[in-house]
């Protein structure tokens, strides 16, 4: 009887160990179970003075890592944006070169599939001072 609990035992185990490597080989979470981790988009200019407009907006719908790196490639597939998305806030930080409207940026964020506001008030991205 213990020989089979242990047989048991380590069959469970031995499936949560392969559970557990398979989700980090072919990604996971709610994103696609078996697709690859989406490779992060480049922004060439990483300099932040050179983005004189800024903006935080609340994203919802984010659930994994997954999910943070979709709209933040979104956002940075813009001409003159930079972004960074932050899951465990569900936030964005947008930096742009020129001025945009926050509508047009929560509505393509929401083309991607996830709900976004503007964290302050404003309508437009704030100039930095």
């Amino acid at each position: 009887m213990t020989a089979v609990l242990i047989i048991i035992l380590a069959a469970v185990i031995a499936y949560a160990i392969y559970q557990t490597v398979k989700k980090f080989r072919k990604g996971g979470g709610c994103c696609g179970e078996f697709e690859k981790l989406e490779k992060r988009t480049a922004v060439k200019d990483r300099n932040k003075s050179h983005y004189p407009y800024s903006a935080v907006l609340s994203i919802g719908g984010m659930t994994c890592e997954n999910c943070a790196r979709k709209v933040e490639n979104t956002l940075n597939a813009l001409d003159g944006v930079w972004s960074k998305v932050d899951l465990n806030s569900g936030t964005a930080k947008i930096y742009s070169k020129t001025e945009r409207d926050t509508k047009e940026l929560c509505s393509i964020i929401a083309k991607s599939g996830y709900n976004a506001e503007l964290k302050n008030q404003e309508s437009r991205i704030k100039k930095k001072s």
